[in-house]
């Protein structure tokens, strides 16, 4: 199999396993993502999502060799099926799905594997991790979603800097432009990714989807839109037994024991 699940607790890992291709995309393992992560999505025991690789790297983006033969000939394959059919899906079920997603980026990341690890509400890196766009090296424009969230996470400026200059950037520039959220030593990185993505698992599931949802959904309105958002927002989490646990633990000074609902 090019891609294995595993549950630990309320957190679905999903490993790209390919670690002889770097874990580059082919199209079953396009597919097998687009499927697992559908599944995560509606699956109500699910609480948090860890997207990472196995071997020395996270994703090197579309494994081109797949694409040899129409490339050997002179012609272009159809770059637009593979994007509706796999890289639109598999970066809106990331970015949408009512709970919070995590890329745990223990190595390189390239091409469209920076842009799925953009997809994702929270990244988090080992110091081994380096990051590469990529697609100004063979002619292509940024895709897979990163044209919307690379500049929105890292700002115009250093956007267009990692997009058209095409240098690698390290673990440590990374964390100082905000690629990444946390970076960790690679021996403490998997314990440390494992704690941070079990807390997620374990807290208030329902506030942390109304929160990505109004993040990405106020990042174009007005400040009365965001207002309004906020408000039918706070309205539904104040009727969650989540919330009524929450103050019941602040006031009883003991940590809280959140159920998602």
């Amino acid at each position: 199999m090019s891609l294995s699940v595993r549950r630990e607790g309320a957190a679905a890992w999903i490993t790209l396993d390919r670690p002889e291709a770097l874990n580059a995309l082919d199209g079953p393992t396009k597919q097998a993502l687009v499927e697992a992560l559908r599944e995560a999505a509606e699956d109500p025991g699910v609480r948090a999502v860890a997207l990472t690789g196995a071997g020395r790297a996270f994703c090197v983006g579309q494994d081109l060799r797949e694409l040899e033969q129409a490339y050997r000939q002179g012609r272009a394959p159809d770059l637009a099926d593979a994007l509706e059919r796999h890289y639109g899906p598999i970066c809106r079920l990331l970015a949408e799905m009512p709970k919070p997603t995590v890329a745990v980026v223990n190595g390189v990341a390239a091409g469209a594997g920076v842009s799925l690890a953009l997809a994702c509400d929270l990244r988090l890196a080992s110091d081994a991790a380096r990051w590469r766009l990529a697609f100004s090296g063979i002619a292509l424009v940024p895709d897979a979603g990163s044209t919307w969230h690379l500049p929105r996470v890292v700002g115009l400026s250093r956007a267009m800097e990692i997009a058209l200059l095409g240098d690698w950037v390290d673990a440590a520039q990374a964390l100082q432009s905000g690629l990444v959220n946390r970076v960790w030593p690679a021996g403490d990185f998997p314990r440390e990714a494992a704690a941070a993505v079990a807390a997620l698992a374990a807290g208030p599931t329902l506030a942390f989807a109304r929160t990505k949802a109004l993040f990405r959904d106020h990042l174009g309105t007005d400040l009365a839109g965001a207002l309004a958002g906020e408000a039918r927002a706070q309205v539904a989490a104040g009727q969650t037994k989540d919330h009524l646990e929450g103050v019941t633990a602040f006031l009883e000074k003991r940590p809280p024991t959140f159920q998602g609902a």
